[in-house]
């Protein structure tokens, strides 16, 4: 367990929701939630359907909008930011149902990732000017490493159509990453992946975790990967925390139990 995961005296939270409430007609998804991610950890955020996690996930990308509260990424108030700045804000997401483009090419669609921090304007990036084709130059170069590094290099060239969904999900990890994120939250990166799929997933996040984005937060049912992986747990249920702690303190939270991970057979 990492020993410096709270964020220093004066240094802003990565992320921090202060009593923020999202309701769809009738059904309140989230209510009054406060919570603080805490700097360079991998938290993980569970709960039953509909406790609210997704919502908590489309509130920050601002992909949903909330009537009550404020969130904060890196101490800037989200409100004062336009959904395309989030990225510059180093915010970057995947999502629960996988969002790739498929006739384009892997690399293509890591590309997309990597084009969100580059800052050429428009007109010089349709002119194709020598400060833009090299900036163009140096994103596919990273994203050919980063594609490597994430074992995805020998399908730089695929067509993303038909390729294994396990596969689609760790292309989807390199369009994120290539966003060069300090913050990188994972809708349920385990969904859908059988059990040696979800050993090497926990793997990779790890070596993620350590080599690129020290701070992530995933939304998560697979308990195994939930208790191996992360250092600290939010528990959401109706909308609100249940529980928070280390992995260890939230299996044993009797609230926890009771609500969401049940008695063991």
């Amino acid at each position: 367990m990492p020993g410096d995961i709270l964020p220093r005296d004066g240094e802003a939270p990565p992320l921090e929701l202060l009593g923020v409430s999202v309701s769809f007609g009738g059904v309140q998804a989230l209510s009054e939630l406060s919570l603080q991610i805490p700097a360079g950890a991998i938290t993980a955020v569970i709960g039953p359907n509909g406790a609210g996690k997704t919502t908590m996930f489309n509130v920050v990308s601002r992909l949903v909008g909330y009537q009550q509260g404020q969130v904060f990424i890196g101490g800037r108030d989200l409100a004062s930011v336009r959904r395309a700045d989030l990225v510059r804000l180093g915010l970057s997401r995947t999502f629960q149902n996988i969002a790739l483009f498929p006739g384009l090419s892997v690399l293509d669609n890591v590309m997309v990732g990597a084009s969100s921090r580059q800052g050429g304007s428009l007109p010089a990036v349709l002119l194709r000017t020598p400060a833009a084709r090299r900036e163009e130059r140096e994103a596919r170069d990273r994203c050919h490493d980063l594609l490597g590094r994430l074992g995805l290099g020998e399908l730089a060239s695929r067509a993303v159509r038909g390729l294994p969904y396990g596969v689609m999900k760790r292309v989807e990890l390199a369009r994120a990453l290539a966003a060069r994120p300090r913050l990188l939250m994972l809708d349920e990166p385990a969904a859908g992946l059988n059990s040696g799929e979800v050993d090497e997933l926990i793997e990779l996040l790890r070596s993620v975790h350590r080599d690129a984005c020290p701070t992530m937060v995933i939304v998560e049912h697979h308990m195994r990967l939930v208790m191996q992986l992360s250092h600290a747990v939010t528990v959401l249920n109706f909308g609100r925390v249940l529980a928070s702690g280390t992995p260890e303190q939230v299996a044993a939270d009797q609230s926890v139990i009771d609500a969401y991970l049940g008695v063991p057979a």
